[in-house]
């Protein structure tokens, strides 16, 4: 007999443990917190897609890098909260490298992940114009970014960008804008849950009214370089990645070393603040900061408050990565193209048993493949379907909370392993067989 589905109340008497209402609802880290403990009460190995953990080895070149650093001594050194040298310069080429952006070595910072530059960027931005309080989500998104705001008390304002794609979008950010009090807005792309891409034609609108309103764009590049539908891999040549740097002169760019360089357990990243907004005096900001240059505020402000600094060994590690993919040793791309391969093989054993891609369409073309993909059932809404997979030793997360208007799952495809293809189908096929669509 089949061990599926796994009995209701043990998943009930789990959750009551995790102080967890409804596991359909449940945050990112909630539903891994609980899937682990329902692992432990059941002896099932789930199939988890709940959680954008990288599922590939961390790049070697840093990892070496780091050692060394370790090695040479120093642990025991503060970090200069500015970032070291090296991973200054190496970043700036990246920029240029792979963006075709020109920007000083002075604007690029490391982080403690794109997390902390996200938290300081909206306690910053929201601070320089006392007119400007609300930051603008374009939406669906990263539901943590939405929990930073509310926790520093905020006001957001939001909208699900796949009905305004292409020249609608100018409208729509007309309609979101026009009040004046939107001081930053902020995207992912590829989009974090979607997996749709911007185009340069999109980004364009994007920032033409960002400068009409006066707004910056935060433009979160976690999963940089992974719309494997081009190659964006050789540094200096183009294609480039579209960017709205492109198309306005303030703007933020947070280029993760979690996805790209599969070295998220060392948390780093790349704060990169535009010339212009590096520059830029805000008397405002006097009433919180010592310093009323804006880049100056937010380094040694707000960074200096949340951490001192980000781990000096990891900067080394990143500047590394960063000077081999500058140099065009390393090819990063080419090793995470892995999930793209994933996505394609993971989508089709959905399909095959009657559930349909909700996000399936970026501007007419098929969804790439990619490090997440969006799925759902007929007749079923997000939570309920949420709460039904997890009975066939299956987790994800639900779009409500990333705040899309459809429903559906977000499936993360770096934690399921190529061994468990197999059991992934079979349950499937166990759950299509349990709910008959009509």
């Amino acid at each position: 007999m089949s061990q599926f589905p796994i009995k209701q109340e043990i998943i009930e008497k789990v959750a009551k443990e995790n102080h967890i209402a409804n596991p359909g609802k449940a945050s990112i880290r909630e539903m891994r917190k609980l899937i682990q403990d329902v692992e432990k009460e059941t002896g099932t190995r789930f199939v988890k897609m709940e959680m954008g953990i990288p599922g590939l080895p961390a790049a070697q070149v840093g990892v070496q890098a780091q050692i060394d650093a370790l090695k040479s001594g120093v642990a025991s050194i503060y970090p200069e909260i500015y970032g070291t040298a090296d991973f200054k310069t190496e970043a700036a080429r990246f920029v240029k490298n792979f963006l075709d952006i020109d920007v000083t070595p002075d604007c690029c910072v490391p982080t403690v992940g794109s997390m902390q530059a996200g938290f300081a960027s909206f306690l910053t931005l929201t601070r320089y114009d006392a007119k400007k309080t609300k930051v603008l989500f374009i939406d669906p998104g990263f539901p943590v970014q939405k929990q930073q705001c509310r926790v520093l008390g905020i006001p957001m304002k939001s909208f699900d960008v796949y009905d305004y794609r292409g020249d609608a979008l100018r409208d729509k950010l007309e309609e979101e804008l026009k009040d004046g009090d939107v001081a930053c807005l902020i995207y992912s792309s590829p989009n974090n849950p979607a997996w749709f891409c911007f185009t340069d034609h999109e980004l364009r609108i994007i920032g033409e009214m960002a400068n009409k309103y006066g707004v910056v764009v935060i433009e979160d590049d976690a999963y940089f370089l992974m719309d494997f539908r081009k190659d964006y891999s050789v540094p200096g040549q183009a294609p480039y990645q579209p960017t709205v740097a492109k198309y306005t002169d303030k703007y933020v760019l947070m280029i993760s070393g979690s996805k790209s360089f599969s070295y998220a357990g060392e948390r780093i990243a790349i704060m990169v603040c535009s010339p212009t907004l590096y520059n830029l005096e805000c008397p405002d900001l006097a009433r919180f900061y010592s310093q009323t240059q804006l880049g100056r505020a937010l380094i040694f402000g707000t960074l200096y408050c949340l951490s001192s600094g980000t781990a000096h060994s990891v900067q080394y590690a990143m500047a590394a990565m960063l000077k081999g993919a500058n140099e065009g040793s390393y090819n990063f791309v080419k090793d995470i193209k892995e999930y793209g391969e994933k996505a394609h093989i993971m989508k089709k054993l959905f399909t095959d048993n009657g559930f349909y891609i909700v996000y399936d369409k970026d501007m007419g073309e098929d969804i790439g493949d990619g490090f997440y993909f969006t799925f759902c059932y007929p007749g079923m809404a997000g939570i309920d379907l949420l709460n039904e997979l997890i009975r066939y030793g299956i987790s994800a997360i639900t779009l409500d909370i990333c705040n899309s208007t459809r429903e559906g799952i977000r499936a993360c495809v770096a934690l399921v392993q190529r061994d468990q293809f197999g059991d992934l189908k079979d349950r499937l096929e166990i759950f299509h067989a349990d709910h008959p669509v009509k």
